[in-house]
């Protein structure tokens, strides 16, 4: 049991009976009256978002999630499939659980799987994950210095702005916490 106070973003809790992860904290003091912390949880078994707020003294639970570092190698109908590089055990991941960051898995990546009573309940992504430009415009000659920016399509199928000087072919860093693109990867 920890206070509500303690509560950091990307911790998984006890709410209600499931799993739920912190997507959003803030903390509020009013002033006048007690301090609270407002919450924004993901509820993993239903996908469901909820906004709470919590006074910074109030207990909750936190759950055992275990962290098991796998590489993802293909998607077959609605699973996505996971192998632990250690101990080559493949783990078949269910849809719903990707659904959020499904635009960020990239085969031959690394991902964090959080296990929680031996069910994947969710994938956790390195901060910035490096994608090639499948297909983007040409820029027109002094379009570029305007800082404005075009759709690109990246090798596995997402679409993200990128500024009007990057080209089909290069190599960007993408956050995979804003789903924005950061800078060109040399």
């Amino acid at each position: 049991m920890i206070k509500a106070g303690s509560i950091t973003k990307g911790m998984f809790l006890d709410w209600n009976g499931d799993p739920v992860i912190i997507a959003d904290k803030e903390f509020y003091n009013p002033g006048k009256g007690a301090a609270v912390v407002r919450l924004k949880i993901k509820n993993l078994k239903t996908g469901n978002v909820a906004k709470e707020v919590l006074r910074t003294d109030e207990g909750v639970e936190e759950i055992d999630v275990q962290l098991k570092k796998s590489q993802f190698l293909y998607k077959t109908g609605d699973q996505f499939v996971f192998m632990n590089n250690r101990s080559y055990e493949q783990i078949e991941v269910d849809q719903k659980v990707v659904e959020d960051v499904k635009q960020f898995i990239k085969e031959g990546e690394e991902y964090g799987l959080s296990i929680w009573q031996d069910e994947v309940i969710a994938v956790l992504l390195p901060k910035r994950i490096v994608f090639e430009i499948a297909k983007t415009e040409q820029a027109i000659k002094g379009d570029t210095v305007t800082g404005s920016t075009k759709p690109a399509t990246l090798d596995n199928g997402a679409v993200i702005q990128v500024p009007l000087f990057i080209k089909k072919g290069e190599r960007v860093i993408v956050s995979t916490e804003t789903g924005q693109y950061v800078g060109r990867k040399n």
